[in-house]
């Protein structure tokens, strides 16, 4: 990794360890509880072809999508996130509803994943890629994990163009979430 990408890796994850205690609150209230919906709906696409299987998820943070992927029946779920704490309020979760037999979260990059090539049938990344250091190489890693046959699916937000979609969220990311965050 570059300096400037750690340098930017250092402070995404300083940053989602110091919001950490209220992530989650704070993901499904800035969303307008949308991430919930479009998690279900992610895993359901996944399980049109893939189920049963190892599953990769990438910037994991507090482990919302690897809990909603076990509806796939994995074999396993990987977490990976640069966030210790956050890594800490995922581990507590998935303690509490009884799921760490099938999910473990560790710490690492995105850019540079301590796995072998071709090791998951599924790599994930729930509102993530944004937050990469360098999304392209992130996902070339996404890729080089990923053996044959296997799916990559990416769930990210983007910033709406059209009216009246592009005029509420230009007035809620600037005028409410600084309120809020």
């Amino acid at each position: 990794m570059s300096n400037g990408s750690q340098h930017k890796t250092g402070n995404i994850g300083s940053m989602f360890d110091s919001i950490a205690h209220r992530y989650d609150f704070l993901n499904h209230f800035l969303s307008l509880g949308i991430d919930r919906y479009w998690r279900r709906k992610a895993v359901n696409l996944i399980s049109v072809t893939h189920r049963n299987c190892d599953i990769l998820d990438v910037a994991t943070g507090t482990g919302d999508m690897a809990i909603a992927a076990m509806k796939l029946d994995p074999v396993h779920i990987t977490g990976i996130d640069i966030s210790p704490k956050m890594l800490e309020r995922g581990r507590q979760k998935i303690n509490k509803k009884g799921l760490s037999e099938k999910i473990d979260l560790l710490s690492g990059y995105s850019e540079n994943m301590p796995f072998d090539d071709n090791r998951f049938d599924v790599a994930m990344v729930a509102f993530g890629v944004r937050n990469f250091s360098d999304p392209v190489k992130g996902l070339m890693e996404m890729y080089r994990v990923l053996g044959r046959g296997g799916l990559i699916m990416v769930l990210e937000f983007s910033k709406p163009d059209k009216f009246p979609l592009k005029q509420f969220y230009g007035f809620y990311f600037l005028r409410i979430l600084p309120l809020i965050g």
